[in-house]
């Protein structure tokens, strides 16, 4: 299945009022869709044999404007940072830096250790690992037939 962007006046474009236009450009701007997408950042969930682990895109951002909790077995993530303002004497006719907030939760299972969730933030990728309870762990064996 493949998905198509469409657009219900793009065999009229050129004659479609001047009001329509700057409109359709403004929501249809790459620029909009990018501000709106990028509030919350893209998330790697994965699981190996003795942890959980979940990656967060989040460049630009400093190991102190993380905030990680736990509740009633939900790891909430979030992070928040604001643009200090600045005298400039330079005039921009687009400005993409921004900085806002994020909040994002997940559900644990039983399974894991609360007491065991480590935190790394390198390169942009803030990486949480949930160690499994020594219990939950997959134990491999092989057994011979007699």
């Amino acid at each position: 299945m493949a998905l198509v962007k469409f657009s219900h006046n793009a065999s009229n474009h050129e004659t479609a009022p001047f009001v329509n236009r700057v409109f359709d450009s403004f929501f249809n701007d790459s620029y909009l869709n990018d501000r709106v997408i990028s509030r919350v950042p893209a998330v790697n969930v994965a699981e190996s044999e003795n942890a959980f682990h979940i990656e967060f895109a989040a460049p630009g951002l400093q190991k102190s404007d993380f905030k990680i909790n736990i509740d009633n077995h939900t790891l909430i993530v979030s992070a928040e940072r604001s643009e200090e303002s600045k005298e400039e004497t330079k005039v921009y006719n687009r400005r993409e830096y921004a900085y806002g907030t994020f909040t994002r939760s997940f559900t644990l299972p039983k399974t894991v250790d609360i007491n065991l969730i480590e935190a790394v933030y390198e390169a942009g990728i803030l990486a949480v690992t949930i160690t499994k309870k020594e219990e939950a762990k997959v134990v491999s064996r092989s057994i011979d037939v007699k």
